[in-house]
């Protein structure tokens, strides 16, 4: 089947989206250099495209499950941010109560299911969610983010294999941004296209151009519909780049000189604003009153981490086991 092209609405939300990720990227980056917070922190820019558009095909009940550099995908999924940020700052008011930071947010009120440290772990994992609401005859779906890298490990090749065999409702997006943490990606895949390898699970591939909001928004669009007519799942592959290095701090001197700039120089969060405003499906005052009510949230979130509290010593015994152990 082919989707159809998505309205105003939808387009004006998922720029909602990539600018609530965007957003909330400079402002995490501002903070750590103030020396607020001190965290482990990966930043997202430039990758805001892909999970805002395959958000948009999802509902509340859907799950995700993503990577420590997910930050982006749960942003898009739509957590709360002051249970993201207080988890972040290693806040008991967190989403698990400041004990797992960046590496382990959870949040099933908005399905954000699981936020793992593993690389390539997101997948089988999405598979058992998939496979409960198959057992269940739930509608929903469940959608597995992983990197390029992620893609060269036998979880991959497993869970796709799994997912495909027993057509469970899974969509696999893989978000190729063209280097695994330091390594580039010629250097370590044989495959032109991450897709291809959708074939030899026999599941549709596809790879699209990952800072396209309306081709990503209509390849997610398919996978997603395909899912829930229980007709099993898609490979996704979107192509787009990191601005900054695998993690805060990192100088990227590893990447080829201008590269960098070349892409930064098409970001796709003004360059889809200014699109929807030419094309009068949004205006300047919509999109700055959006904006700014985002910015207020934002500060709003900041506020309640920095005055929300530090895990209790006593959260250092719980659950760890099924019964509290008294040490």
């Amino acid at each position: 089947m082919t989707a159809a092209i998505p309205d105003g609405e939808i387009l004006v939300g998922i720029y909602r989206r990539m600018t609530r990720i965007k957003q909330n990227d400079e402002r995490f980056r501002a903070v750590l250099k103030s020396g607020k917070l001190v965290m482990p922190y990966y930043s997202p820019r430039g990758q805001e495209v892909i999970p805002s558009a395959v958000s948009a095909c999802l509902d509340d009940e859907d799950y995700i499950c993503t990577i420590y550099r997910g930050v982006h995908d749960m942003i898009a999924k739509g957590i709360p941010l002051n249970d993201l940020w207080a988890e972040f700052g290693g806040r008991a008011t967190g989403t698990c109560k400041g004990k797992g930071g960046p590496m382990h947010v959870t949040h099933p009120g908005t399905g954000v299911m699981v936020t793992t440290g593993i690389v390539g772990s997101s997948m089988p994992i999405a598979n058992g969610l998939a496979l409960a609401a198959q057992i269940r005859g739930e509608k929903r779906v469940s959608v597995a983010y992983f990197g390029d890298g992620a893609s060269n490990i036998g979880a991959f090749h497993e869970a796709l294999n799994m997912a495909s065999v027993w057509k469970l409702p899974v969509i696999f997006v893989c978000q190729n941004n063209g280097y695994g943490e330091h390594t580039k990606y010629a250097n370590s895949t044989a495959v032109a296209n991450i897709a291809q390898r959708a074939a030899s699970y026999s599941m549709p591939g596809i790879t699209v151009d990952g800072n396209d909001p309306v081709a990503t928004y209509l390849a997610a669009r398919e996978a997603v519909d395909r899912a829930r007519q229980g007709l099993g799942p898609s490979l996704i592959e979107a192509k787009t780049f990191r601005f900054h290095g695998h993690v805060f701090g990192d100088a990227d001197a590893y990447m080829d000189k201008g590269e960098k700039d070349a892409w930064m120089a098409k970001d796709p969060v003004p360059l889809f604003r200014n699109w929807l405003i030419k094309t009068g499906l949004a205006s300047e005052d919509q999109l700055a009153t959006l904006e700014a009510a985002i910015e207020l949230e934002i500060d709003e979130a900041v506020e309640f981490t920095l005055n929300s509290p530090y895990p209790d010593l006593a959260e250092l015994h719980r659950d760890i086991y099924k019964d509290e152990v008294n040490v």
